[in-house]
């Protein structure tokens, strides 16, 4: 039997702010346990939170940049529930009211369309600690650093429909939080984090399968593998006559495939009900507006902008605005080499190689903005050749050499002495007849195979623009 595949997608998001969510501890990546922590964010009795204005805003962004409905006013919740690293006992969050609702995002579909993905709301919380498992599983210790730090929960309606899409939609998800500011976006560090809902129903059907949860998902391709696995599974459960069982599994990356941690013989029942500490949200219209002009450019118009001010192609445009720190590379790599088609033709060919082959983001590598436009210019003035550059660039990017320092170093500078250029010119004409009289006779091609005779012998150093002249000039 065919099954349409209904998943709908949690995604939490931390918020660039220096401070937590309630008190002043600071927001920041940690690897020191319990560093940044206060009594308030462990929740010591006769504490008094108060709310970050900045994560607020934030929030507000990224309502904005999701086209979501904003509630004017909303107040915060005790979701309670006992679990090592809640240190309260309950955790504040905006149950009854979320700040956002109604959103949606395009996204793109299997069949390389694009669909429409809603997004059902939208709400402030703070986020818990982390558990830290000791080797063997003798012990475990609880790291409340990231306790309290803010967060928005991003929740999907139930109409991903395929692993695919779902990936998409989070990478999507990813880019306008980015390009909006709201967060770092580090899966790694887990400043984003998802879960998803995946269930299946006959073609035709409108009811709702059995829904499983998935978690431990710490990468975009993990978050696709772990879908096609559970779709797989479940089809085959049903395919049998049986019943898919409520239950929440995590993805297993070394096994590729999803394990049981638990089943859900009821719904979670967190005793919700308002936290009296903090205040309520009361926005005016001056909170929004100001949230809603400082939304930075987004990934849509930049493309617009890349193919109507400099001339790219909107693929190349499209490429390049897919991640906001790409597209800030690409533009400071602008203000040192004013050539929007060198530059991008660069960073889309061999940059995005090597950070694809190395899963970096365009920072983390040795090669700068400025030390590519560096490379450029060295190739434009005929320094090296182009060829060269690709292994000038390589050294940049993994050893943090200024080109320069690459190329005298290695001995790269190219071969522009006319002299040296035309004793391997004639040697090449002697040692290849064949080749020569192709080329006489019209084969265009075989100058081709002459040339890189030349750049082979010189390790691709000679000037080819005067290795053609003189093939030219002398057949």
């Amino acid at each position: 039997m065919k099954y349409e595949v209904i998943i709908g997608l949690e995604v939490h998001v931390e918020l660039l702010t220096r401070t937590k969510l309630f008190c002043y501890c600071p927001n920041s990546f940690s690897t020191t346990p319990n560093e940044n922590i206060c009594e308030i964010c462990l929740g010591f009795p006769g504490t008094l939170p108060q709310i970050n204005g900045r994560a607020v805003h934030l929030a507000l962004r990224a309502l904005f940049a999701l086209n979501c409905d904003i509630s004017m006013y909303s107040w915060f919740d005790r979701k309670n529930y006992f679990y090592p690293d809640i240190p309260k006992g309950y955790q504040t969050s905006q149950y009854f009211v979320p700040l956002g609702s109604n959103g949606h995002l395009e996204v793109k579909t299997d069949d390389g369309g694009t669909t429409r993905i809603g997004i059902t709301r939208i709400h402030l919380e703070e986020d818990a600690g982390k558990l830290v498992h000791g080797a063997g599983g003798n012990y475990s210790g609880v790291d409340y650093n990231r306790a309290g730090v803010p967060l928005i929960e991003i929740v999907s309606g139930p109409d991903v429909r395929s692993p695919f899409e779902a990936r998409s939609y989070l990478e999507t998800l990813k880019s306008i939080m980015q390009y909006a500011g709201v967060s770092d976006c580090k899966m790694e560090e887990g400043s984003l984090r998802c879960d998803a809902n995946v269930s299946l129903r006959p073609y035709g059907s409108t009811g709702f399968g059995e829904k499983v949860e998935l978690k431990n998902m710490n990468s975009f391709k993990a978050v696709e593998k772990a879908l096609e696995y559970e779709v797989e599974r479940q089809a085959g459960i049903l395919d049998r006559g049986e019943k898919v069982t409520p239950q929440t599994r995590r993805w297993e990356e070394d096994k590729e495939e999803t394990l049981l941690m638990r089943e859900k013989l009821q719904a979670q029942d967190y005793r919700c009900f308002v936290d009296g500490e903090v205040a309520p949200l009361q926005l005016s219209k001056v909170h929004l507006e100001e949230a809603r002009v400082k939304l930075p450019e987004m990934a849509a118009s930049r493309v617009e902008r890349y193919v109507n001010e400099y001339g790219l192609p909107r693929y190349d445009a499209e490429v390049l605005t897919a991640s906001r720190d790409l597209s800030d590379y690409f533009e400071e790599c602008l203000k040192h080499y004013p050539d929007p088609k060198q530059v991008s033709n660069w960073i889309m060919s061999e940059f995005l190689m090597h950070l694809n082959a190395e899963g970096m983001e365009p920072y983390d590598s040795g090669l700068t903005p400025k030390y590519l436009s560096e490379l450029l210019k060295l190739i434009e003035k005929g320094y090296i050749s182009g060829k060269i550059g690709k292994e000038v660039l390589q050294k940049t990017f993994y050893e943090g050499k200024t080109p320069v320092q690459v190329v005298e170093e290695e001995g790269l500078e190219q071969i522009t002495d006319q002299a040296q250029l035309e004793e391997l010119v004639d040697k090449v004409i002697e040692e290849n007849p064949s080749s020569v009289e192709d080329y006489r006779n019209g084969k265009k091609k075989a100058l081709g195979f002459l040339v890189g005779q030349v750049m082979k012998q010189t390790g691709g150093k000679a000037n080819p623009q005067l290795v053609n002249q003189l093939f030219a000039e002398k057949l």
